[in-house]
């Protein structure tokens, strides 16, 4: 998204000045991307330089303006945890997973929230630095699969509430949540992936994460022995659809951890955690100043064809709000 850079918090680090409280606003436009670079063996590429990088936006080359190595920058951590029926055998591993990770990720400067999800969604506990409360609000994980439960969520659902409302989730979490923050954003989704009867499509979902400069990993965790039960002998590719969760960790800039024997959940919170304190922060003034609506698209390139730069598609520039 195009920021008035009134985002001082990402250009003091970029400068170098990390533990600087922002005191004063520029007036300029910057467009500002966090990414991460990896090798032929998926292993994250550390120690690039400014010189290792040329941005484009719509095809026209940019000029970068700011640069630097990201670990400090406060992070705001959305956790939505799937609690559909076919979750239900997951989430005693999911909470003691979450509770681990938030103790070992959030920092003082950090904020996170933690959403649930099924038939309709609850919002289990709202911005804090604090462990101990989001510990408390895995407590209340609990399976959600009759339609409407027994009393609505807190979290509005804009009618009725349905089956597994994943992309509903997404797009609560990034369109009321996340609005407003600075700083990296993250939403981190645990879900076999599989969305039945929200109101939002994937595209909408996608849209509201990319408008709050959200980036999406997608923890695809499938129930086997559920499809098998109640498939009636359709596995369906064995339950779960993880190429809509692809389509929204790729589009934003995150990436899709695959639940299984080699990679547990303790394993993929392990490496997201170091995904996101290694990241790069790359910042430029657009040639194109419009503000006009438009999605832009992006591309990071470097000069070596076995990195892979894992950065979001692109932004909305849209007029930032005075």
């Amino acid at each position: 998204m195009l920021k008035r850079a009134s985002i001082l918090i990402f250009l003091c680090v970029l400068l170098g000045a990390q533990d600087t409280e922002p005191t004063i606003k520029v007036d300029v436009d910057i467009v500002n991307i966090l990414f991460n670079v990896r090798d032929k063996h998926s292993g994250l590429v550390g120690n690039l330089t400014k010189d290792d990088f040329t941005v484009f936006e719509d095809g026209k080359q940019q000029e970068v303006k700011y640069f630097n190595r990201e670990t400090d920058l406060p992070l705001t951590i959305g956790l939505l945890i799937d609690v559909s029926a076919s979750q239900m055998n997951l989430i005693d591993i999911e909470k003691n997973a979450a509770d681990q990770f938030f103790s070992n990720v959030i920092r003082p400067k950090d904020l996170a929230f933690l959403i649930s999800f099924g038939a309709d969604a609850d919002l289990l506990q709202d911005y804090t630095a604090s462990p101990k409360l989001l510990r408390k609000g895995l407590e209340d994980l609990h399976v959600n699969s009759d339609v409407g439960g027994p009393t609505p969520g807190p979290v509005p659902t804009a009618g009725s509430p349905r089956g597994t409302i994943l992309y509903d989730a997404v797009y609560l979490a990034a369109h009321d949540q996340l609005k407003g923050q600075v700083g990296r954003k993250v939403l981190v989704l645990i879900t076999d992936g599989e969305d039945q009867g929200s109101r939002i499509s994937i595209k909408q979902a996608i849209e509201s994460a990319q408008k709050a400069d959200a980036l999406i990993y997608s923890f695809f965790y499938v129930d086997r022995s559920f499809y098998q039960r109640y498939s009636r002998g359709i596995m369906l590719g064995g339950g779960g659809n993880a190429g809509a969760l692809r389509q929204m960790s790729d589009d934003t800039g995150g990436h899709v951890f695959q639940i299984d024997r080699k990679m547990t959940l303790q394993n993929a919170f392990d490496e997201l955690n170091a995904e996101m304190r290694s990241q790069y922060a790359i910042g430029y003034i657009p040639t194109n100043p419009a503000k006009d609506g438009t999605f832009r698209k992006l591309e990071i390139r470097t000069g070596n064809k076995d990195w892979k730069v894992q950065a979001r598609k692109g932004y909305y520039a849209i007029k930032p709000e005075n």
